[in-house]
């Protein structure tokens, strides 16, 4: 019998979650049992040790986390994946688990900041080799990891600049080298990319953002082949970076409408990024749903949408920021994205707040550079919106003489 393909967007409702209910109930309940009792003892040693299904403690396993997993797992078309309580214990338990002293990592220089110093002050001082290259500049990536490396790690697109690296090419490239591909799918999510397909080796979420969609919940994942899984559960699970399982439930509850939320989001990521080309205050706009964009045949290649997500800079730097910004009605000015309300924020004060402003420049992240996540609001509303802010923008710089 032919197995049936179901879409993506009936999959984030219903999969991982069937084994789950309990007593006839609809939704996946919230088990905060911190152990589990057995009146076998056979059998308790037979879960304990991974002979059998079930669970025995909380920091290693639970019921509502384990949905959530196998939900992501199913949209990421993956054999299995494991939860943390962030996206960055997500990233530096993956990278920690394969790593070790003499070893070489190759990546992109403009990856989240949290990430970008896991590279440049954590892993260097653990004896590892780290080369960072250019982003989308794929012949200098392929000359770094021809050199070889234990671990090709790519962002895309990345936070917050929203530059777009080819998947399939560098997974190839990293593969003659025999390296562990790692692809951080937290901007393009499910929805719109698929990086195991493309020849990635593991992909991760900050599960925070898109996935749970309501700024409410922290959380990450990693999904890839069971045995990579099973080695990064196993570092995770002594290292204590459990996800919680209310946050867990949150996550699940959240991830039911992805596919509804993310078409919306990039409409009006879109529609905003079009506007802002058209500004004269506005000295560059980066979204890969844009022709302009320097990537955007890469981009309509290996993803099925462009995300919610878009960057601009204003003519003026921070000075311009510090008025645009207080001016929007329709705007959470916070260190976040992905959520049903549109946030807007510079990169020095949210994605890149770690990083000096020299690190900064290093990574190509102007010091007025506004990441801008798209939320779910009606799109005339928040282009009326950045209507009546630039108004006064324009009006501020006539003032000032700018």
């Amino acid at each position: 019998m032919k197995e049936e393909k179901v879409n993506v967007g009936t999959q984030a409702v219903w999969a991982g979650e069937k084994e789950v209910l309990v007593h006839g109930a609809s939704q996946v309940p919230v088990i905060v049992s911190v152990a589990y009792s057995y009146d076998d003892m056979d059998e308790w040693y037979d879960v304990a040790v991974g002979k059998k299904q079930g669970h025995i403690y909380g920091r290693n396993t639970n019921p509502t986390v384990q949905a959530f997993e196998n939900k992501v797992k199913a949209l990421e078309g993956a054999e299995a994946a494991t939860s943390f309580s962030t996206g960055m214990a997500a990233i530096s338990n993956t990278l920690y688990t394969f790593l070790q002293p003499g070893d070489r990592i190759v990546s992109i220089k403009d990856t989240y900041g949290g990430t970008n110093k896991i590279f440049i002050e954590f892993l260097p001082k653990m004896g590892i080799e780290v080369a960072l290259c250019e982003t989308g500049n794929h012949e200098a990536i392929a000359k770094e990891i021809e050199k070889g490396c234990k671990i090709l790690y790519l962002e895309t697109p990345t936070n917050p600049t929203v530059k777009i690296t080819d998947i399939e090419l560098m997974a190839k490239k990293g593969k003659e080298v025999g390296a562990l591909v790692v692809v951080d799918n937290t901007f393009a999510t499910p929805i719109n990319q698929n990086p195991l397909a493309l020849g990635a080796d593991l992909v991760l979420h900050s599960a925070t953002k898109f996935l749970g969609g309501h700024a409410d919940a922290l959380g990450g994942v990693v999904c890839g082949s069971k045995e990579l899984v099973e080695q990064i559960y196993h570092y995770r699970e002594i290292n204590g970076a459990t996800l919680d399982p209310w946050a867990a439930y949150l996550l699940l509850r959240g991830m039911k409408t992805l596919k509804l939320r993310v078409r919306q989001q990039e409409k009006n990521a879109l529609a905003i990024a079009k506007f802002l080309e058209q500004q004269e205050l506005v000295e560059g706009v980066y979204y890969p749903g844009l022709e302009s964009h320097v990537n955007h045949d890469i981009a309509k290649k290996q993803m099925r949408g462009f995300g919610g997500m878009l960057s601009f800079s204003l003519k003026g730097g921070m000075d311009a920021v510090r008025i645009l910004l207080p001016q929007l009605k329709y705007a959470n000015r916070a260190a976040n994205l992905g959520a049903v309300e549109t946030t807007y924020g510079p990169a020095r004060t949210t994605s890149h707040v770690e990083s000096t402003p020299e690190e900064r420049a290093a990574m190509g992240i102007p010091e007025g550079l506004v990441r801008l996540s798209a939320g779910i609001e009606d799109t005339e509303d928040l282009i009326q919106d950045l209507e009546q802010a630039f108004a006064i923008l324009k009006d501020s710089a006539v003032a000032i003489g700018e």
